[in-house]
């Protein structure tokens, strides 16, 4: 913190600027003047952040010296000296913004004081300009993310530019989307904007963090939190889109200053996806309160799939599998906790028998990542997608024609099917395997995932019906598998760069 000191006594001037760097590392003392005339210039020059300054002087006096620079627009802050307590001094220098007034003779710990209010009122400004110009998103991003702390700077800024008050009560609400997040944000954000349409009540800022893989809204001016908790439940979950990850969170009723932990402590809560299944809302604190039942792990699988690994046999392991994963949905609660475990311990005995039969390469295995991927999920299907990650790795290379024949039956599905807007999910369920299978199996022959293949080939199909037709949009749209034209001409621009209409004048 730049000071300088205007004093026309030199010993008391020279004094206060040896005491002032004795008393903070974070002061220094910029120049010294002994008349206000001097000190004007000097003030021009450094361009301090505190002027220390008598106000008896020749020539000029402070009082005169601090108009002259309030009127050049100067901002620093100003700290007057004076051997003189008549009111009418304390008086003009409080017009001129001056806040802190000390008399002569001067005492260490007032001097002391007055740096350190001034101190914090500069650092409190710095930050409220800071924040005067972000948006709403970035401010409530930074308390989130823990670069904006919550206090009472931030408090005003809130309610003079936002008319927020500080004590507002939030709602924070998640949708979890793991490793589509890249792909599935944007639609995602979407739907809830469609949703929030309906609710003329409440106002919400949707936040994205990469990190976490989440879409983050904070809910605010909300009149009663059970029944938006409740309506929520109902009208969010079940619009899961393509085969992107879902899992919802919410936690609520929040003050400013409990956001971050609030979060914090939701984003571990929303394992519990994995129990509850991705149609029910987790909701914190309640998950803390669910009863449990022990989680006792399934030993006959584990046998079971050690013979098919020994026998090499697919489709006896794809069946063990697909049991396996299963096994925790039945309608027992278990702790994700505990799941988890199973998962790792089913997971390590495949790595430990396809290790002894010599048809895993144990080496290049990745087992620290293949932890990761188990315990860091928060839904059923990345956890299936770990086992099947790793059974791919032991048995790819001998499975080769029957994989080719199960991608082979899926594109004839897919191309059967089309129309009617036939998901990852149902085809597997035609197919009598999981969806993490077919997905995983999938990609890897064609070298895309589902939901990419699918639109690419209903916008092959789209585009012989525009060039070799003369049917509506709207019945192109449906003939394609989308019952919304508006979304279909997007999704046709995204792809083809042009829209339904220009893509038939182009090419006609």
């Amino acid at each position: 913190m730049k000071i300088v000191i205007i004093e026309d006594e030199i010993r008391i001037r020279e004094g206060l600027g040896r005491l002032i760097e004795k008393l903070s590392p974070e002061y220094a003392v910029a120049g010294t003047a002994e008349n206000g005339q001097e000190g004007c210039e000097l003030v021009r020059r450094v361009k301090p952040d505190v002027i220390v300054t008598d106000i008896k002087m020749p020539l000029m006096d402070g009082l005169e010296m601090l108009t002259a620079l309030c009127e050049e627009g100067c901002m620093s802050k100003a700290i007057v000296l004076s051997a003189y307590s008549e009111f009418e001094y304390a008086r003009q220098a409080l017009r001129l913004g001056v806040k802190e007034y000390l008399l002569k003779p001067i005492v260490v710990s007032d001097i002391s004081e007055s740096l350190q209010r001034v101190k914090e009122e500069i650092r409190r400004e710095s930050v409220k300009d800071k924040l005067a110009i972000s948006g709403l998103d970035q401010i409530f991003s930074g308390i989130l993310w823990g670069s904006i702390q919550p206090d009472k700077t931030l408090e005003e800024l809130l309610e003079e530019k936002y008319k927020l008050p500080a004590d507002l009560r939030y709602i924070e609400f998640c949708v979890y989307l793991g490793g589509d997040y890249a792909e599935a944000k944007a639609r995602r954000q979407k739907e809830l904007a469609q949703l929030f349409e309906q609710r003329k009540d409440l106002s919400y800022v949707c936040l994205e963090t990469e990190r976490e893989k989440m879409l983050v809204l904070l809910i605010y001016h909300y009149k009663d939190a059970h029944a938006l908790e409740r309506w929520m439940q109902r009208e969010m979950l079940g619009r899961s889109s393509g085969n992107a990850f879902a899992a919802a969170g919410w936690n609520g009723d929040l003050t400013l200053g409990q956001l971050r932990d609030g979060l914090e402590h939701l984003c571990r809560s929303m394992e519990w996806s994995i129990s509850l299944g991705d149609d029910v809302m987790v909701s914190y604190p309640k998950v803390n309160t669910l009863q449990t039942s022990p989680c006792i792990y399934p030993i006959e699988l584990e046998k079971q799939m050690k013979i098919h690994i020994c026998s090499n046999d697919s489709v006896g392991m794809e069946k063990a599998l697909k049991d396996f994963t299963e096994y925790f949905q039945k309608g027992t609660l278990y702790d994700p906790k505990e799941i988890k475990e199973c998962y790792v311990r089913f997971l390590w005995s495949m790595i430990n028998v396809a290790k002894e039969t010599g048809i895993l390469d144990y080496e290049n295995l990745e087992q620290q990542s293949l932890l990761e991927q188990v315990m860091g999920a928060k839904t059923r299907r990345e956890l299936g997608e770990a086992v099947y990650s790793l059974k791919e790795k032991i048995h790819g290379r001998e499975e080769d024609d029957t994989v080719h024949l199960t991608v082979k039956r899926a594109q004839s599905l897919i191309q059967e099917f089309y129309h009617t807007g036939i998901t990852l999910e149902e085809i597997a369920d035609r197919l009598n395997i999981t969806p993490e299978y077919l997905g995983t199996r999938f990609h890897k022959e064609l070298g895309v995932n589902f939901s990419a293949y699918i639109k690419n080939y209903r916008m092959t199909k789209a585009k012989e019906l525009l060039i070799g037709t003369q049917m509506k949009l709207y019945e192109i749209a449906a003939k394609v598998g989308y019952s919304d034209p508006k979304y279909f001409s997007r999704v046709f621009k995204e792809t083809t760069g042009q829209l339904p209409a220009d893509y038939r004048k182009t090419h006609k």
